[in-house]
């Protein structure tokens, strides 16, 4: 074989191996030059930690986009540091656009009259961040208007989103709050997604209002949660969602269907003073601890077939609806009196026939 042969098939080795490893290396992706009202840092899933704190963001970098009024689209990175809302400045509530007017009048009979506004899109998805979220001033309202989408984000630090407005969807599915989520009177104004997500020592949705559906489904509350007095005004999903510690739903009102089905309650759960508007399901939800109902409306169907409680549950002083439906299908007391009776019919058919022959 000749020297320049072996020359060129060394060459193409070479190249051939270069590639993979140029393609490996962790660089940080940033928004492109035509793409001024978008914050952008994205790093890719081949990165290892060590890479992603090496090229972690300052919360002082994304505090300064969402200031200027651009979006902020971060994916597989760390943000480290606080990022406060304070500095934020006010506005005039009249001059906020596309301000629905239900959440208008909200805030009129609060008689808030400046808000401070961020425009959104916010995307955080499959990072991490490591400082505290929120503002030191709970009389402040902030308005988000774009969508907000949390996805396999894990918040370190407390996080605080009270006194919020959504004016678009929010999806924090998969997300992990490890230390508090704080929800106190925020509104949301679209649907909302808390799918298969992770609450850690303290979660509180006091006061807050879901204007459109919202999910639980498979969320898992490890700490206590608070849910009370919330307004849900079209459906509400908590579906196979479990509870570790006490949970409150006391004083809330689910004008939509609710559905608590294969529900985890581990200690007490209280939904004194509820009102459930429409149908109400806990079908096969396991009460481990003190389940106290006392003094809530059902006005639609209540199902309650195949719950497992621990403890002597507390229905004291409920109101039913005298409208109210039975449990459809085979939970319908009827359905089953009629399957009774076609199986002690055939039941005497077989017998007789067995005498007979």
């Amino acid at each position: 074989m000749s020297r320049a042969l072996i020359a060129a098939l060394l060459g193409l080795c070479a190249a051939g191996w270069s590639m993979p490893r140029a393609q490996a290396a962790c660089v940080m992706e940033r928004e492109g030059a035509g793409q001024p009202a978008r914050f952008v840092r994205h790093l890719g899933s081949g990165c290892t930690d060590q890479e992603r704190e090496a090229q972690a963001i300052k919360a002082d970098e994304v505090f300064a986009a969402l200031k200027q009024g651009r979006g902020v689209e971060i994916a597989g990175a760390m943000i480290v540091g606080d990022l406060s809302f304070d500095a934020l400045p006010a506005v005039k509530l009249e001059t906020v656009p596309d301000l629905p007017e239900a959440v208008r009048g909200a805030l009129r009979a609060r008689q808030i009259k400046e808000v401070k506004r961020l425009a959104g899109p916010i995307v955080l998805t499959q990072s991490v961040i490591r400082g505290t979220i929120g503002t030191q001033r709970k009389d402040e309202v902030i308005i988000v208007q774009g969508p907000v989408t949390m996805t396999g984000t894990t918040f370190e630090r407390t996080t605080d989103f009270s006194h919020m407005v959504f004016l678009g969807p929010v999806d924090g599915s998969e997300t992990v709050f490890l230390s508090q989520a704080l929800f106190v009177q925020t509104r949301f104004a679209k649907p909302v997604r808390f799918e298969r997500t992770v609450f850690g020592p303290h979660s509180r949705f006091h006061q807050s209002v879901f204007s459109e559906p919202v999910s639980f489904l498979r969320a898992g509350f490890n700490g206590l949660s608070e849910f009370l007095e919330v307004t849900f005004e079209k459906e509400a999903s908590f579906s196979r969602a479990y509870f570790k510690m006490g949970t409150g739903f006391s004083g809330s009102r689910f004008g939509g269907i609710l559905d608590f089905s294969e529900a985890l309650f581990e200690r007490e759960a209280f939904f004194t003073f509820t009102v459930f508007e429409q149908d109400a399901y806990f079908r096969r939800a396991t009460f481990r601890g003190t389940a106290d109902f006392s003094d809530a409306q059902f006005k639609g169907l209540d199902d309650f077939s195949k719950v497992m409680f621990d403890a002597q549950p507390n229905f004291s002083r409920v109101k039913v609806s005298e409208t109210r439906r039975s449990p459809g299908g085979l939970q319908d007391p009827r359905i089953l009196y009629g399957i009774a009776a076609l199986l002690a019919a055939f039941t005497l058919v077989f017998l007789w026939t067995m005498r007979k022959g």
